[in-house]
């Protein structure tokens, strides 16, 4: 199959999508059953993104990668900028290839789950329809070669989402929990357009490798290492939001108002993951610094979150938290410098936490929309199939040997331990370590208090029964997925399997000849520093080393930890070894402290939604009495003004107009007597006035 073939389908698959939502949403009404044309789509999009990826990791595994490209405006040749154009395209790599197939694949298997999730929905078929949008949307992120057209579908994303978190906007909460997913992103989304202005500015480009050329060869923006690390910062300020990191992470909680699937969907397998597909798309731009500056906010994420979740009631609000912490791990990941694991839990991730989403549905609907897992207890029994897909999904996110999960968290794991071992950041390795205990325990008390023991609500209890095959069959596929040999021929090494030795190739990360890279540097040791153009972080043999030397004990910490999580949830849930209720009465400070999920909404409330509201009610105050007042008190003066001008228009101007006439008539009647028209009496009145001046001038 030719490269050219390869690009057509992977147009195909984009717009497959658009076209399905398009006709939803149009005919939606006059035919209810046209949903399952939007089906129908995904189906077709995902078996030609599987051969799309089957021919990438074979034919063209090793390949370059595969770039169709078009000039969309032209702007000629302007002054100082020379001759600029922006061009748009798709790039298709073996990372693009594979987040293809996730993306239509979960995508697919969510639309098939849906089917029998929202039956009966009255807003059933506008549901399929935002689903088409959405997916147009992030698959417009995975193939795209420059920031543009990234930064389009970035907000394409953003608008789906919204629509899809307050899908039942009759909820008031689900109404709020859009409105704040909205402008949360908002907020990392400006830092995100920040820096592609700063880089348009410098390069006249918005593609990646042109980007990546130019600061290869030296050209910095505004000639500044601090401006190409400020920039690298600004762009993963559009990660923070949409992968929700600290501190913009408060919007993913809240998103779980909206229907099961879409939290499978967008808010733990595709959406959040577009920040982490981001940051490995601008990889070779980020410096030292940026880098640095990712893994600390990563790593501290994913304890924040975990934290959290070992504590909350809320069966999607304990996933919620999870995936936080585990896109945290993959931010983390990146940060370090294991580019390749970062990207690899991202898929495996994606497989077991749809699942786990998916299999809360199945829990929810079985139990009539309860969610609270002190109501649940003893499910095995009624949802079989759900308990046994969730438990897989559950070990794989634990950690545990030969699930998927436990070959890309030891890769990632191994990279943090391999940097705090050379760069002296112990608190990375340390937040990533204490989040295996912490994701093991939560987890697994998740599934001992909904699955195991006796039903806490025995009503509920003997109402419930297993989902229809529309929807454990998507969920087995996901579980299927969740197992090992899919990226590795070695349970316990994902290093030697093909996932990571041949698909995914970690990029240069291009270090300008102007500025020294010491992301290396033990101590003092001078011959740790790295200068060069061209140098490559995780290639460099100091790198490679740490990484050999830390497989082993790496391995071992992570697996003892998922173990000793693991044993605690056992010993307090399911043994009773160790009384919770007392346990959280001891620790009550802790215990209130993550049960309030750090009081970060509280705190966000009283400053920045309170401060906004206070800044509002300030401005409107100041609009009310100081601009409306002048503008009143000038309407008013002009009205004075006005009334005054009247009354002096009436009586004085018309006044001595009316009494020129009124005087001039008033002659007029006198004089109209003596003018008769007769020359007798014009005579006499003559001789008259003779007689009367001769009397008048006669001298004495």
């Amino acid at each position: 199959m030719s490269e050219i073939t390869l690009v057509n389908l992977s147009l195909i698959v984009l717009l497959l999508p658009i076209i399905g939502f398009t006709v939803v949403l149009l005919f939606g009404k006059r035919f209810f059953r046209i949903f399952w044309l939007e089906i129908g789509a995904l189906g077709l999009a995902f078996i030609l993104a599987s051969i799309v990826l089957v021919v990438k990791l074979t034919t063209y595994v090793d390949a370059a990668p595969i770039v169709f490209q078009f000039t969309w405006i032209n702007f000629g040749n302007l002054p100082l900028l020379g001759n600029l154009q922006i061009n748009l395209g798709i790039k298709i790599d073996n990372m693009a290839a594979i987040m293809m197939f996730v993306v239509t694949l979960i995508s697919f298997l969510v639309h098939i789950y849906s089917i029998g999730y929202m039956h009966g929905d009255k807003r059933f078929t506008r549901y399929y329809a935002y689903l088409g949008i959405f997916s147009f949307s992030m698959l417009g992120i995975v193939i795209t070669h420059n920031l543009l057209l990234m930064y389009i579908c970035w907000e394409l994303v953003g608008l789906s989402s919204y629509l899809l978190i307050g899908f039942w906007y009759e909820k008031k909460s689900a109404a709020d929990a859009g409105k704040k997913a909205f402008l949360v992103n908002r907020i990392g989304d400006i830092g995100m357009f920040i820096g592609i202005l700063i880089l348009f500015t410098n390069y006249h480009t918005f593609t990646f490798d042109t980007i990546f050329s130019a600061i290869g060869g030296g050209h910095l923006p505004f000639d500044s290492g601090a401006w190409l690390t400020a920039t690298g910062i600004l762009l993963f300020m559009g990660a923070v939001g949409k992968s929700a990191q600290f501190p913009l992470h408060v919007w993913l909680p809240d998103a779980m108002e909206g229907p099961t699937p879409v939290s499978a969907l967008i808010h733990a397998a595709t959406m959040v993951a577009a920040g982490v597909y981001m940051i490995a798309r601008i990889f070779p731009m980020l410096t030292a610094d940026a880098l640095l500056v990712i893994a600390l906010v990563g790593g501290f994420t994913s304890f924040l979150a975990a934290t959290i979740a070992i504590t909350q009631n809320d069966i999607k609000k304990v996933l919620a938290y999870s995936t936080i912490s585990q896109l945290g791990y993959m931010v983390m990941a990146m940060g370090v410098g294991a580019y390749a694991y970062g990207f690899f839990h991202l898929v495996t991730h994606a497989w077991f936490k749809a699942l786990l989403f998916l299999g809360s549905g199945s829990v929810i609907q079985a139990l009539h929309h309860e969610q609270d897992i002190r109501e649940m207890g003893g499910l095995r029994k009624k949802l079989p199939i759900t308990y046994y897909t969730f438990l897989t999904a559950t070990l794989a996110i634990s950690g545990v040997p030969f699930f998927s999960g436990f070959l890309s968290k030891d890769g990632l794991l191994l990279g943090t331990y391999a940097f705090g071992s050379l760069t002296g950041h112990i608190l990375i390795p340390i937040f990533g370590f204490t989040v295996v205990i912490l994701t093991a325990f939560y987890m697994f008390r998740l599934v001992i208090l909904t699955f195991h023991g006796k039903p806490r609500n025995q009503e509920k209890y003997d109402h419930a029964h297993e989902s229809p095959k529309v929807m454990t069959i998507p969920m087995i596929v996901l579980a299927v997925l969740s197992f090992f040999f899919w990226y590795s021929g070695n349970p316990f090494s994902a290093e030697s399997g093909w996932f990571i030795s041949k698909w995914i190739h970690t990029p240069h990360s291009v270090v300008p000849q102007a500025m020294r890279f010491n992301f290396m540097r033990t101590g003092a040791a001078a011959s740790a520093h790295f200068e060069g153009a061209h140098e490559v972080i995780t290639h460099s043999p100091m790198y490679m080393e740490a990484l050999h030397h830390a497989h082993y004990p790496a391995m071992i910490i992570s697996i003892l930890f998922a173990g000793l999580g693991i044993l605690l949830a056992y010993l307090i849930y399911q043994w009773k070894k160790i009384d919770a209720d007392k346990l959280a009465e001891t620790y009550s400070w802790f215990y209130k402290f993550s049960l309030n999920k750090w009081y970060f909404d509280e705190f966000y409330h009283a400053t920045f939604v309170a401060g906004t509201i206070g800044l509002g009610k300030v401005l409107a105050w100041f609009d009310t009495y100081i601009v409306d007042g002048l503008v009143n008190g000038a309407a008013w003066l002009t009205r004075q003004v006005s009334a005054f001008s009247g009354l002096f228009d009436t009586y004085v101007v018309d006044g001595l107009v009316n009494f020129t006439a009124f005087f001039s008539g008033f002659i007029g009647l006198g004089l109209k007597k003596i003018q008769t028209g007769r020359v007798q009496t014009y005579v006499v009145f003559a001789v008259f006035s003779i007689l009367i001046l001769l009397l008048i001038l006669r001298p004495f």
